[in-house]
């Protein structure tokens, strides 16, 4: 088994080759500092919308070699933030446009893709979540019911039962479950290679092996210069801490994947999974999962979930009780799966704000801008964050610019120890949660309530 380096998603491609770093001071109309998906997106869209832009994006590794590339494939139009608490300050209506924003964003990506020739095994099948236990059962049917109070129709969003489970993909113990059209799987390393690529190809120069360490008001310092432009933009995500003064500003929580080697016919003839669903679950300390385009089962979610300081993995290599963990969680789902070997192991970070609310913010009279927090659901989002970006850069007003999560902010994370007490007890509440409710009881676990009270994560 390999882990880290940085992920399974690289293995399967060929090599990356590290562009030139940048070599001195020089100037620009727009630098982006981090070159993943939101710092990709907004390159691309300023220069489809002002070919004569100079556009420069900073990277401290190569581009796509945080979390755009580690994670777990999900293009979903799910958005992290309470609906509830946006339509209290804009009301209902600026988030319905925003859900209808998301659900654009996944086939947006997809054109992307067929019309810059980006293979990134995409298949739109959407997303089945199930439940596994009673209290999860209840759990669903109640965020059903949530749904369907924000105008999801029953082309948005089917309930399952067992059997209805069952026909898709046989889940060991699932009870029912809930499958949603707006998503699709992809490739997520490819899709940011060839993102990269495309945005090489429109005249943007990516500067790799190059670390900023401060951001001012037009500019952008670096260990080897500095990039004065009007408007930078910060678009770092979990890796935010790394920027001098920001240790509080976005904290970088850690998840981490598994990924089997190809399983055999007889494996999938039990499991089934045909169609290439996206699959998630009900429980707090949840996972997420994909069939792979070459019959693998990659599987992801929480393991240490936050290092002190705010500190960030070098290499994606992950402790070994969290991948002990995953793969007991990968056999319990799938037990068809259970010879089959663990071929790849990794981590990375997602970045989340004091508010759990992802956000995109442009100040004119500095020319800084920021996009973010989207708390493990950043590969569809990050491409509505470009796209938003580059209105905000233009001077656009336009139905992006007035969505209800731009001219966000929140309040910083509190200073260690707090901070690293309070995450490490709030996983390890779910944890307990989780235990309690696979023993039975049709409730979700008090625990989980108290768990979500000290996050302070904003429900609908």
């Amino acid at each position: 088994m390999r882990n880290g380096g940085p992920s399974f998603w690289y293995a399967d491609i060929p090599p990356v080759a590290r562009r030139p770093p940048l070599h001195g001071d020089r100037e620009a109309d727009v630098c982006i500092v981090g070159g993943g998906f939101t710092g990709l997106w907004t390159a691309y869209e300023l220069k489809r919308a002002e070919p004569g832009l100079e556009v420069v994006v900073l990277e401290r590794e190569f581009a796509g070699y945080g979390a755009s590339g580690r994670n777990g494939g999900w293009l979903s139009s799910h958005f992290a933030a309470s609906r509830e608490q946006m339509a209290a300050t804009h009301g209902r209506d600026a988030v319905l446009a925003l859900q209808r924003a998301m659900r654009e964003t996944v086939d947006e990506v997809i054109g992307v893709c067929e019309r810059e020739g980006i293979d990134a095994d995409i298949v739109k099948r959407g997303v089945l979540t199930v439940a596994r236990n009673p209290a999860q059962r209840v759990r669903l049917a109640d965020a059903a019911a949530v749904e369907r109070a924000w105008d999801h129709g029953p082309e948005d969003l089917v309930e399952l039962d067992a059997a209805g489970v069952a026909a898709r993909l046989r889940v060991d113990g699932a009870l029912s479950g809930a499958w949603s059209p707006h998503a699709a799987r992809v490739q997520p390393a490819k899709l940011v290679q060839g993102l990269a690529a495309a945005v090489a190809r429109a005249g943007v120069t990516i500067y790799e092996d190059t670390m900023v360490s401060e951001i001012r008001p037009r500019a952008a310092v670096t260990d080897r210069g500095t990039v004065t432009a009007r408007h930078v933009l910060q678009c770092l995500e979990g890796f935010t801490a790394s920027l001098r003064g920001q240790k509080r500003t976005c904290l970088p929580l850690n998840s981490a994947m598994v990924a089997t080697e190809p399983l055999s016919d007889t494996a999938w003839d039990v499991i089934g999974w045909d169609g290439a669903e996206l699959l998630g679950d009900e429980a707090h300390a949840y996972i997420y999962a994909q069939r792979t385009a070459d019959g693998r089962i990659a599987l992801g979610g929480r393991g240490v979930p936050y290092r002190y300081g705010s500190r960030t993995d070098r290499d994606g290599e992950t402790q070994q009780r969290t991948i002990d963990q995953l793969v007991a969680i990968l056999h319990r789902l799938f037990p068809a799966a259970a010879t089959a070997a663990i071929d790849h192991a990794w981590c990375g970070v997602l970045g989340v704000p004091r508010d759990w609310s992802p956000a995109v913010t442009l100040d004119p009279q500095s020319g800084l801008g920021t996009a973010g927090g989207y708390v493990g659901n950043g590969v569809a989002t990050a491409n509505l964050a470009g796209r938003t970006l580059c209105d905000l850069v233009l001077e656009r007003d336009t139905e992006l610019t007035r969505l209800p999560w731009v001219g966000r902010h929140a309040r910083r994370w509190e200073p260690e120890p707090l901070r690293w007490i309070a995450v490490h007890l709030v996983y390890t509440l779910y944890r307990a949660a989780d235990r309690r409710e696979d023993a039975g009881g049709p409730k979700t676990s008090r625990i989980a309530r108290v768990a979500d009270t000290l996050s302070g994560r904003g429900n609908d």
